[in-house]
């Protein structure tokens, strides 16, 4: 089966002006994601699909083809999924097709190469997508809560009488670290729970989602840090 790996990265970040581009370690942010699907045996392409010139330099400077994205579908509003459908129906219109897609995004830049070949693996006959999770650090039946104007607040799953963290169901947030489904889904379903959906679980310190600068900064100490290890290593 041949593997389409996908970046989408828009030019115009609200949280962290120019983060897809900002240099994490000796390279920027996007092309830890290009590198990583370069580096997974079964993935046939890798494109970057953004509308800005200065991201696709990069991309092809770190041998990803670029699509360009149409700007409606680069807003601060435009559903991600849109840009997904774009980038399916641009290659199928020049004549290629292809039996899985998998979405890295530029903002999950510690994810390794295990990482996403689970993902690609955990794709069966019987799921529609995979995503990936971490370990949740609140638990919606022990300590997140839900409020109203007046400051009256109550658990968000009030009905579950859960006195101790330990006694809380497992509970897990979603990541960007990878999505992976078939070219068909995205083209006939309008959003990732639509289908079935399978996770893998990746941990925290390579799960790390970057939208703003203190998310950059994490990112900018785990990666040292895992230098470091590589090095002593």
């Amino acid at each position: 089966m041949s593997v389409f790996a996908f970046i989408f990265a828009r030019g115009n970040s609200k949280g962290l002006p120019g983060k897809n581009i900002k240099p994490l370690g000796d390279i920027p942010l996007i092309a830890h994601s290009i590198r990583v699907a370069q580096q997974v045996q079964g993935i046939d392409k890798v494109f970057v699909s953004t509308d800005s010139q200065a991201i696709a330099e990069v991309a092809r400077a770190y041998s990803a083809e670029v699509i360009v994205r149409p700007d409606e579908l680069a807003t601060d509003t435009a559903a991600e999924w849109l840009a997904w459908r774009h980038a399916i129906a641009y290659l199928q219109a020049r004549g290629e097709s292809f039996d899985i897609f998998i979405s890295l995004p530029a903002t999950s830049p510690l994810r390794n190469t295990d990482d996403v070949r689970n993902c690609l693996a955990s794709l069966d006959k019987d799921t529609d997508v995979v995503v990936t999770v971490t370990p949740a650090a609140r638990s919606p039946y022990f300590n997140m809560v839900v409020r109203d104007a007046e400051g009256n607040s109550q658990l968000v799953c009030a009905g579950k009488r859960v006195h101790r963290r330990q006694d809380a169901p497992a509970v897990y947030d979603m990541t960007t670290v990878a999505y992976v489904t078939r070219p068909m889904f995205v083209l006939n379903n309008e959003r990732i729970f639509s289908g079935r959906v399978k996770s893998v679980v990746v941990p925290r310190e390579r799960a790390v989602d970057i939208d703003d600068i203190y998310d950059f900064k994490m990112a900018e100490m785990l990666y040292a840090d895992r230098e470091s290890a590589h090095v002593e290593g």
